[in-house]
């Protein structure tokens, strides 16, 4: 790891952020801590890591409105957010999937694990980030440098998940791509989410650029009009 990778982490449980500071470091990263959700937003502002290690339950603001927040926020929306938390329950756990999580993971967990799972989400997102900045297709222009769709005059800033499933989509358009590899590619595919998700933000994406883009294709999945 050539150049360190900074690992935010927000919980309001400071022996936990000592430990997981201790074993982060351990493995070469560089590690901030914040012990509230608005404590969190504004060392993501202003330090711009390279992913954050979320908890929900936390005094000021939740984890569900700091990752509202701050994929709203177009400095810093490009984040990635694992979240991890006690709450277990299936609901929580596809809301918070819902609003902009990359991960979610349950307490407790092993250290070893935990590392895992935060180097899996860092190689994903150093994937997408060599593909193409920007791409054309009938009158929209997608750019990945700015998560930012261009319509005529109209710009959009898509939420992180809405923005990856669109790109992901166009720059395959007239490929049927299943609801099980979109939630593979954009979510991970050691991340559980259920194919109702795909389904939400399929739509929030229509409300935002139009229906006429993206075709359903019943029974198998989605395709990206040619």
């Amino acid at each position: 790891m050539p150049d360190k990778q900074t690992i935010l982490v927000v919980d309001d449980e400071q022996d936990l952020l000592d430990l997981i500071e201790y074993n982060l470091q351990k493995e070469g990263f560089n590690v901030l801590k914040a012990e509230n959700g608005l404590e969190g937003i504004e060392m993501a502002r202003e330090h711009n890591p390279d992913l954050m290690l979320l908890d929900i339950m936390m005094p000021k603001m939740d984890g569900l409105e700091v990752v509202e927040k701050i994929r709203e926020d177009k400095e810093v929306s490009h984040i990635p957010i694992i979240f991890l938390t006690a709450r277990g329950d299936e609901k929580t756990e596809v809301e918070g999937l819902d609003k902009g999580g990359d991960d979610y993971i349950t307490k407790p967990i092993s250290t070893t694990k935990l590392i895992s799972r935060i180097k899996a989400v860092l190689r994903r997102f150093e994937k997408t980030e060599t593909m193409t900045d920007k791409i054309e297709v009938h009158d929209i222009v997608i750019d990945k440098d700015r998560y930012i769709v261009s319509q005529g005059d109209d710009e959009y800033q898509l939420p992180r998940k809405e923005f990856e499933l669109l790109y992901y989509l166009a720059s395959r358009k007239g490929k049927v791509m299943d609801r099980q590899t979109l939630l593979n590619h954009v979510w991970g595919n050691n991340v559980y989410v259920v194919d109702r998700t795909v389904d939400v933000h399929i739509r929030k994406i229509r409300e935002k650029i139009g229906k006429k883009y993206i075709e359903t294709v019943k029974g198998v999945g989605y395709r990206f009009k040619e």
